[in-house]
């Protein structure tokens, strides 16, 4: 699996990047450079990181957004707002591609970047429902 994004390729946003969310970075421009595609699931563990979430591995079957790329040159501004850095260390986040899931959790047949939270997850609330609301987040910028 490359780790380099093309025009094509679908994304899951389950956070700011939501079409509509509070605190989104409505200056990436998502709206031009790729397309929303309508919701999805997705399997992992959705935590509220004080103003907007992250989703490490698990199993609760997480909402999503799917949004298809048609210029690749956004991802370094995505990935920037995503503080993802080349040292996984540091990153905030990582990119990685998931199975893409209807409602009743089977997969697609597609796969889908995600960002994947990357820190310590220690006093973090788990969404027991995994689903992040439009409208509790903030920028983190």
């Amino acid at each position: 699996m490359t780790n380099k994004v093309q025009a094509g390729d679908l994304f899951i946003f389950y956070g700011l990047l939501k079409q509509g969310a509070a605190g989104a970075p409505n200056e990436l421009g998502l709206d031009v450079a790729g397309e929303f595609l309508g919701p999805c699931r997705f399997r992992g563990s959705m935590l509220d990181l004080g103003g907007f979430p992250g989703v490490v591995a698990g199993d609760t079957l997480c909402h999503g957004v799917r949004w298809r790329v048609r210029d690749a040159g956004i991802i370094p501004a995505m990935d920037e707002f995503e503080d993802v850095t080349d040292d996984p260390a540091t990153s905030l986040y990582l990119r990685r591609q998931v199975p893409v899931l209807d409602d009743t959790g089977a997969e697609t047949g597609e796969q889908a970047w995600i960002y994947i939270y990357n820190q310590k997850t220690d006093g973090f609330t788990t969404l027991s429902d995994g689903n992040w609301p439009l409208d509790r987040g903030r920028s983190r910028k």
